[in-house]
């Protein structure tokens, strides 16, 4: 019955391509699917006749409104809702849909983070559909995925750039595979996002105005259990938490989206859901959908999702695992095989990716910095901020080898005698996964482990898409200098040296380590701890050429995302220090008074009995000391956010954040949480780490 429910439900929010070869004439479906797969533009007659299918099959699923789904640089999604409704102007209405509104939409860009790229007075923008990404409905409005650009034509969202570097790869990709008499139709990315999250009561949620303005707590003292009986990860799932979870199945398999697995993380109240592999930016788009799915669900049982990298400060935070892979028709191209060291396309296109993490660490760094993941990078199964390549026992070897100019051998799967007769025998995985590794292979896909959990993955993935492609024309520029040579000995030799001169990015061990920090500096990696350190990467005339160069981002682009994420750093931190002001002067100083007034007044009536309150006396003073630094320590955050704040320049308001602003929230953290240890529950103003990690 499950398996027939699933079956019925799966994708019926989704107008999928059996709806389309189902509604559409045949040759207006032929003519789409040119579009879509060759890219050949699309005729405004053909527009018309998808539109209408569309809106009928909308209309049948009780649908009433349309809207061009986007990502601006808010790194959310945004929407603006028309409905199908057009009086007739004889009392009765039309309900309709052009293929004009169906390919270009115009919105209002005036709101939307642009970094400079429209004034004031060139607020109109564009939105275009992106026919590649599937229509779908919710909450009774028709979802049309678009790309969103300026008025001049410049990219002023996510998508746009992600869908030039998928197209950049594509075409270097196919010319390599050519050399080796391959024709694919299409070469696609393939992206599996994992995403983490934690779930908090409501009514905890609304009681923490830290949780509500800032998304993460900015005060709490360790509770007194954390994480650290490892009992929570992949154990029992509670039911309010399993009822949240197969509603949000449910929902997702309405539109499509391949969920796959769910448990709990490592640290109370943190899950994980993954789903299968798809195509990048569909994959995106599911991501940012399951997000958005994941908050509103939880209000159904009474339930808040929070998507911050680091809610909780002693436990582990959360990441969005971007596991990447090419494929050809459909073919992975980093499947090794059995013998990797025997597969030649396999071990170029492993060389592509070493290559390509190693020249452009600083932007992948860049794409993944934010003002929450600086919380989180560098502990608790978190990658630190230096980027590595970790190949594992099966590859190592293997790479080692080539570059020393040996016979390579891959490592044999071990199998296990597990000592039960009953037992089966299994192989030992080769390829482990290095929690501390930042990009790792895990058997036939890269594992980029950085992205914070509430990222859009898009940028990372420009990154990769963009460097990959420089590789494939590197080879392919390489290959036809030297025409006169056979090729699987030009190519063996380009393996061999690019393992060779990207030697320095491949580390296998442990880089939580003091040992890595200084092995990756004499290496000459960056390290770049903070997210003002990174975000200059995307402003070096290099890194702007090389964008450039396969038309992914022109200069005003790049200059726009710098500015677009270094106000955004500036903007979360003050509200950070706004909402540590208010949460101290309008909560934790009158309940600390209140604690210590009682006491005192509790003291004194003692005293006229003739009693030495001892204890209450001892608290009383260090309560007095602290609610003391706590007021003198809030002015001067107040002052030094104000300051930082003032400035007009974000690079210089990043300086101060990090700099002066950061150390100051720090400071007074320390103090209202050596003041909670001291005051008694009832007095306390806000639930503590004890209450919310630890809900029945």
């Amino acid at each position: 019955m499950a398996k027939d429910k699933v079956s019925a439900e799966w994708g019926e929010l989704l107008f999928t391509d059996a709806d389309m070869q189902e509604r559409l004439p045949k040759p207006t479906y032929k003519e789409l699917m040119r579009v879509i797969k060759d890219g050949k533009p699309l005729d405004l007659d053909i527009a018309n006749e998808v539109a209408h299918a569309m809106k009928e099959w909308a209309l049948e699923k009780g649908a009433t409104h349309f809207t061009h789904w986007f990502q601006p640089l808010t790194g959310i999604t945004s929407e603006k809702h028309d409905s199908f409704l057009t009086p007739n102007g004889d009392g009765t209405i039309l309900m309709a849909f052009s293929g004009k509104e169906l390919v270009q939409g115009e919105s209002d860009a005036s709101s939307f983070p642009n970094g400079g790229l429209r004034a004031t007075f060139e607020a109109r923008g564009y939105t275009v559909w992106d026919p590649m990404s599937p229509v779908f409905i919710k909450d009774e409005v028709l979802c049309i995925p678009t790309a969103f650009i300026s008025y001049t034509g410049e990219a002023l969202d996510k998508k746009t750039p992600l869908l030039r570097s998928q197209n950049a790869l594509e075409v270097q990709a196919k010319r390599v595979l050519e050399l080796f008499g391959r024709t694919p139709s299409r070469v696609t990315t393939s992206i599996g996002p994992e995403q983490e999250y934690f779930l908090i009561r409501e009514e905890d949620y609304k009681a923490r105005p830290d949780l509500v303005l800032a998304g993460r707590t900015l005060f709490g003292c360790p509770p007194a259990k954390g994480q650290e009986l490892e009992e929570h990860y992949f154990g029992a799932i509670r039911p309010t938490v399993n009822e949240f979870m197969k509603e949000l199945d449910d929902e997702l398999w309405k539109l499509g989206i391949p969920a796959k697995t769910k448990h709990n993380e490592v640290a109370p109240c943190q899950h994980e859901l993954a789903p299968v592999y798809e195509d990048g930016s569909t994959a995106i788009d599911d991501n940012l959908l399951t997000m958005e799915k994941m908050k509103l669900l939880a209000s159904h049982h009474g339930l808040v999702c929070l998507q911050h990298e680091k809610p909780f400060e002693y436990v582990n935070g959360s990441g969005k695992h971007n596991n990447w892979s090419l494929a050809a028709d459909g073919r992975n191209l980093l499947e090794p095989g059995p013998h990797p060291e025997d597969n030649l396309q396999f071990l170029l296109f492993l060389s592509f990716l070493i290559a390509a993490v190693d020249e452009h660490a600083d932007l992948l760094r860049m794409s993944v910095a934010s003002a929450g993941n600086d919380h989180r990078l560098g502990a608790n199964e978190a990658p630190p901020a230096i980027i590595s390549v970790f190949l594992g026992d099966a590859l190592s070897p293997v790479v080692e080898a080539l570059i020393n100019k040996e016979h390579a051998e891959a490592a044999d799967r071990e199998v296990m005698d597990l000592g039960v007769p009953q037992l089966p025998a299994i192989l030992r995985d080769n390829t482990d996964r290095n929690r501390t590794s930042p990009f790792a292979f895990t058997g036939n896909k890269f594992e980029f482990r950085m992205p914070g959990s509430q990222q859009n993955l898009s940028d990372p993935n420009v990154v990769i898409n963009t460097a990959v492609a420089e590789q494939c024309e590197r080879f392919c520029d390489y290959v036809a200098a030297r025409s006169d040579e056979d090729l699987l000995t030009v190519a063996m030799r380009f393996v061999r040296h690019t393992f060779r001169d990207h030697q320095r990015i491949i580390f296998d061990g442990n880089g939580y380590s003091d040992e890595w920090e200084a092995e990756a500096e004499r290496r000459g990696l960056p390290n770049l701890k903070t997210t003002p350190d990174a975000l200059g990467a995307l402003m070096e005339s290099d890194n702007i050429k090389f964008f450039e160069r396969y038309g992914v981002l022109n200069e005003a682009e790049c200059h726009a995302r710098y500015v677009a994420k270094a106000e955004q750093y500036a903007k979360l931190i003050n509200i950070e220090a706004n909402t540590m002001a208010y949460m101290v002067r309008h909560m934790y100083l009158p309940a600390l008074m209140s604690y210590s007034g009682d006491l005192a007044t509790s003291v004194a009536t003692k005293a006229e009995l003739g009693i030495i309150s001892r204890a209450e006396k001892d608290i009383i003073e260090r309560l007095t000391d602290g609610i003391d630094a706590i007021y003198d320590l809030t002015a001067r955050l107040e002052e030094l956010a104000a300051n930082a704040n003032s400035k007009t320049n974000p690079t210089e308001q990043d300086a101060l954040c990090r700099d002066e602003v950061i150390p100051a929230m720090a400071e007074l953290r320390q103090e209202v949480d050596a003041m909670e240890r001291l005051c008694g529950e009832d007095y306390w103003p806000v639930p503590s780490y004890n209450q919310m990690l630890f809900y029945v």
